[in-house]
């Protein structure tokens, strides 16, 4: 009888299955704080305090512009469009250690400052007390939100909002009926060797992405296209991305022509946006004179001036950008390339977002050097000439002489 008993007592001390999942319930439940006031709302208090260093600016406004590349105003106009989205989709256990619920301000902090730094996701939580999920997730969930909640900061401007760039352009640079300036980047990352392949490892021996940008005077994108291998040409990224289908089509720059010169006919200058020796000279691209195929001359060396001081507007611009979102600066490891576009769509945004709210471009974030180090010395000359866009290059050297 001693046995059974015994084994009788085991049975009573050993708890079901069901008891365990209610226990683990009951744990859970306790950790997650069910009272609305159990947020996260001083959340930059706390973060300023626990990342203060000599490096950090002392005035409280500066430093969270340090921090965020936002100032206060347009990190709440930020929070404003995605706020919907993180509150009706929010990742599963979003709770500090402190165990209180993230707030929508801290999340997108979290997520602007994994943009801004380009730091580990261990190291972005360990600078707002969370893990590194919660740092991968929340980073996300406001990438695929701000993807398309902002997307009408980044489109081609209206006829009147041409019409002033055209205007500023040519009080700045003297160049007339210019609408922009195209150049492009490379987003460099490493890849699994399953993934590897001659067409993403491009002339510096780097496997990278393209990113290629149309920019207005203020620096802001006017267009832009991301995803293609950066072992492409430069002239062969054009001829695949939208912008040139509608340039080709007339849907955009196929505004009002300019007379350059009053009472002479054929002068007219139509719409066009300036790019370097990578790209084709087209009715619509003007590019500079090359020296190697003609005898420099005071009105080529003039022209040429003017276009660098145009097309240098595109290249500060992506040296802002990648300065401001250094994630888009430092060497990506593996990361997953469908989802890299969106990454860098949404620094894009930002950058407009930035300049649409009249915040001002810290000075002190641009890259030094080229946006491009390495690249801008191997540059790929593209021979393509259209006859139409010689002569109205022509008619641009021509004009700044008068």
């Amino acid at each position: 009888m001693a046995p059974a008993v015994k084994k009788k007592k085991q049975q009573q001390q050993q708890p079901s299955s069901l008891d365990n999942n209610k226990k683990k319930k009951k744990k859970r439940m306790k950790a997650v704080p069910l009272d609305p006031e159990a947020i996260d709302c001083d959340w930059w208090d706390t973060f300023w305090h626990r990342n203060s260093s000599l490096s950090v600016p002392l005035d409280e406004d500066d430093a969270f512009k340090h921090f965020f590349r936002a100032s206060k105003t347009t990190f709440s106009y930020i929070c404003s469009l995605v706020r919907e989205d993180l509150i009706s989709r929010p990742p599963s256990g979003l709770i500090n250690i402190e165990g209180r619920l993230l707030s929508v301000e801290k999340q997108v902090a979290i997520a602007l400052r994994r943009l801004a730094s380009g730091d580990s996701q261990v190291s972005v939580g360990a600078s707002f007390g969370v893990g590194q999920s919660t740092v991968s997730q929340v980073t996300w969930r406001f990438i695929e939100s701000l993807e398309e909640r902002a997307k009408h900061h980044l489109r081609w401007p209206d006829s009147d909002r041409i019409e002033e760039i055209k205007s500023k352009f040519q009080d700045m640079y003297g160049l007339p009926n210019c609408c922009g300036a195209i150049d492009t980047t490379h987003i460099i990352m490493t890849l699994p060797a399953v993934q590897a392949s001659d067409d993403w490892c491009d002339l510096e021996k780097n496997y990278s992405m393209f990113l290629q940008g149309v920019f207005d005077h203020e620096m802001r994108f006017l267009n832009m296209v991301t995803g293609w291998p950066g072992g492409m040409t430069v002239s062969k990224l054009l001829k695949f991305s939208g912008f040139f289908k509608l340039c080709e089509s007339g849907q955009i720059l196929d505004g009002n022509a300019k007379t350059l010169f009053e009472g002479e006919e054929g002068s007219q200058v139509r719409e066009y946006v300036v790019g370097g020796i990578s790209y084709p000279l087209l009715p619509w691209l003007i590019t500079p004179h090359d020296d190697c195929d003609h005898p420099s001359s005071d009105p080529m060396m003039a022209f040429n001036y003017r276009h660098e001081k145009v097309r240098s507007v595109a290249a500060t611009a992506f040296a802002h950008l990648k300065g401001s979102w250094r994630i888009l600066s430092k060497v990506m490891w593996r990361p997953d390339r469908r989802k890299l576009p969106s990454i860098i769509l949404v620094c894009c945004l930002l950058h407009n977002i930035i300049i649409d709210c009249g915040d001002y471009l810290q000075e002190d974030v641009p890259l030094s050097g080229h946006h491009d180090a390495g690249y801008a010395d191997r540059v790929c000359k593209c021979k393509q000439t259209d006859p139409l866009g010689s002569e109205l290059r022509g008619y641009l050297t021509e004009y700044l002489l008068r």
